[in-house]
């Protein structure tokens, strides 16, 4: 984290406690406010077969934004000094279909019930643009332990990257978390199922 991290000043809601408009304001003009966190839950090539519209109106249903007395709900927003900050997507592993199809990410080497829906997983950090580098997701990383536990789940994990040394990592493709986010956070290496790709976990 920086010298200038605010982790451990945010607040968080759900996402069904927080407004569209908040959460729009996170996601601005990143890739994730392209994509929707549509990534893993669509079947076959998501550019291919959504429009950015038909994303977006997904992302508004699953996350039930506005609407306090929802049941249901597909993340947590950030804030800092109340303003929107940052996002994350945070679920029953089960509600990404994606993630049992042809990737190695959460399989390779693993003997695990692809069908238990008590381990959940995180998919997704956003920090919106103009408070990056500051710790934002470390925070986001930490607060998703408790609110999965609440909600009832065992396991919670998540699939970060981390580069090669001297290497690179395009902020775009760091969606998914930073090794050391995960890290910080608690979470304990599974496997290593590609060159930068891994997996991290907390057992409940």
């Amino acid at each position: 984290m920086t010298l200038d991290s605010v982790a451990d000043q945010l607040t968080f809601r759900l996402a069904n406690e927080a407004s569209w408009e908040d959460l729009q304001l996170v996601l601005g003009d990143s890739d994730a406010g392209q994509c929707h966190c549509q990534r893993f839950k669509t079947r076959g090539w998501m550019w291919a077969v959504t429009t950015e519209p038909e994303r977006a109106g997904l992302m508004r249903e699953q996350t039930n934004c506005d609407n306090p007395g929802a049941k249901q709900t597909s993340g947590l927003v950030a804030y800092l000094d109340d303003e929107p900050v940052g996002w994350c997507a945070v679920e029953p592993r089960t509600a990404y279909p994606r993630l049992f199809g042809r990737t190695p990410v959460p399989w390779k080497g693993r003997d695990e019930d692809k069908e238990d829906d008590s381990v959940w997983v995180i998919t997704c950090f956003v920090t919106r643009s103009g408070y990056r580098r500051r710790g934002v997701s470390y925070g986001m990383a930490r607060a998703t332990i408790d609110y999965a536990r609440s909600r009832g789940a065992r396991a919670l994990e998540g699939y970060p990257m981390m580069p090669a040394a001297g290497k690179d990592v395009p902020w775009g493709e760091l969606h998914v978390g930073h090794y050391s986010v995960f890290e910080e956070a608690g979470f304990k290496e599974v496997s290593h199922p590609t060159l930068r790709r891994f997996v991290m976990r907390v057992d409940f």
